[in-house]
């Protein structure tokens, strides 16, 4: 996936030309609940986590994001790509009603990555990044352990144009990898985000023109899949195997979004022991605007 392109804010007050996407939200047509139950038990969902790479916290806020809240109303959600230290946060989310508990990790550079954890209980424990400074410094990883299992967030390096830090992506990889697995050793692990790849040709639009675009070399869908290999789970391709054209990302350019042009890179990967048992859908919001990335939610028996 190349590096994302902005339109200009010039010329704001100026209605936009048809071509482009729409930017508002109707809540009105769109059935958010769910009741869908475990394979094991038939136990019905009581808890929900959504993920959304918002693309610019404050610029998400400025495009109704904030009501995301009050529909869905999530138990945790996990934001990426906030681009804002703590102490620049808005008002209307560091008071947002309902979510007390808030953890944010920024970058040291300011506008640049950070990731949030918002939820309505208090976690037993709230860790930050990898204990690896190259990757910490840049506000990519929050962990936190609830009763019965653990979430963790994160925004995983994109390669970028020309690959120019794919060997930092590999670098990742394993780091993230090993993480996991030591969680995992403990209770059963939820790690959502925006993974930045394309796993599989049916998780993008165009994987024949993309072989060795970021986000879809065979390196980092291979890093993946060895994440899958050590008994994790890719939640909605274990609900929807074969359903196409289900993305979480869209380029702001060539009315990607309104033509469905897409890739999936947010995801919610799961301890494989705990899919049958606990986790009962994962919902992509693909009709929710505010970012370039809509959000994600994965119900589940807590």
């Amino acid at each position: 996936m190349p590096p994302k392109k902005r339109s200009s804010d010039a010329g704001a007050d100026t209605p936009p030309p048809a071509k482009l996407n729409r930017t508002d939200t109707d809540y009105s047509s769109m059935p958010l609940a769910n009741g869908s139950q475990t394979k094991t038990g038939g136990k019905k969902w009581n808890f929900k986590i959504t993920t959304w790479n918002v693309d610019g916290l404050r610029a998400w806020i400025k495009k109704n994001g904030l009501d995301f809240f009050t529909h869905e109303k999530p138990d945790v959600i996990c934001l990426q790509e906030t681009k804002c230290s703590e102490a620049k946060l808005p008002d209307e989310i560091k008071h947002l009603k309902g979510y007390s508990h808030q953890y944010w990790l920024a970058a040291q550079k300011e506008g640049y990555s950070g990731v949030a954890l918002l939820s309505q209980t208090k976690p037993v424990a709230v860790t930050y990044g990898l204990q690896n400074k190259e990757m910490d410094d840049e506000g990519r990883v929050i962990t936190a352990e609830f009763d019965s299992f653990f979430v963790v967030t994160t925004y995983v390096p994109n390669a970028g144009r020309k690959l120019v830090t794919l060997d930092k992506r590999m670098r990742w990889d394993p780091l993230l990898k090993a993480h996991l697995q030591a969680l995992d050793a403990q209770k059963p692990v939820i790690l959502c985000g925006d993974l930045n790849v394309a796993h599989l040709e049916i998780d993008l639009a165009n994987p024949k023109t993309n072989k060795k675009s970021a986000g879809f070399t065979k390196e980092e869908r291979d890093g993946f899949s060895d994440l899958l290999k050590e008994d994790f789970v890719d939640t909605f391709r274990h609900f929807y195997p074969d359903k196409e054209k289900c993305y979480t990302f869209w380029t702001y350019m060539m009315g990607a979004r309104a033509k469905n042009v897409g890739w999936r890179l947010d995801y919610f990967v799961v301890s494989k022991r705990f899919v049958d048992s606990n986790i009962c859908d994962n919902a992509i919001r693909s009709e929710v605007f505010g970012s370039d990335h809509c959000p994600s939610t994965l119900f589940l028996v807590k």
